[in-house]
């Protein structure tokens, strides 16, 4: 089937969104799409891993594996440094994938991807506090409200493609 991304900025954008609320999805929702979906700019690129099948699966089993790492109390905060740069490599390889995918800069698609996820991680983080002390709901609950929020998204953005 033929891409069919017309408005690759506004799939960044979300990518980078998702990515800075868990690490793991943006690369998982682009490698889904990329794999059903492949592009030409990519067979030739350093991303053309991003359109295989088995790299999507993989991805999905470790998606599915950060869901339920997440809610145990030993996980760090997602504004640790390294988890900070894991979740904006994670929106980087997911812009550069789409932009590059589309026929554009996969350094511009990075920079917007990575910059997204940078922000959402901390907006994601004080949201999720904040929900957490007004609602008095225990962090797991509110983490797997926020779980389903990321999954919607990504299968929404995955049938825009």
């Amino acid at each position: 089937m033929h891409l069919k991304i017309s408005k690759p900025f506004w799939q960044v954008i979300s990518l980078g969104t998702l990515a800075g609320m868990r690490s793991t999805s943006a690369p998982v929702i682009t490698s889904h799409i990329l794999s059903h979906h492949h592009s030409k700019s990519l067979e030739h690129s350093p991303l053309r891993f991003m359109q295989s099948v088995n790299v999507a699966k993989i991805l999905k089993f470790v998606a599915l594996s950060e869901l339920v790492v997440d809610k145990l109390p030993s996980t760090p905060n997602r504004i640790k440094p390294a988890v900070i740069g894991f979740r904006v490599f994670s929106g980087a390889l997911a812009g550069a994938s789409i932009y590059k995918a589309t026929g554009g800069k996969a350094v511009i698609g990075a920079l917007i991807g990575g910059t997204v996820a940078f922000a959402a991680t901390f907006g994601s983080y004080f949201l999720r506090k904040s929900a957490v002390k007004s609602s008095h709901i225990v962090d797991p609950v509110i983490g797997a409200i926020e779980d389903a929020l990321v999954i919607g998204s990504g299968i929404g953005l995955s049938r825009l493609a």
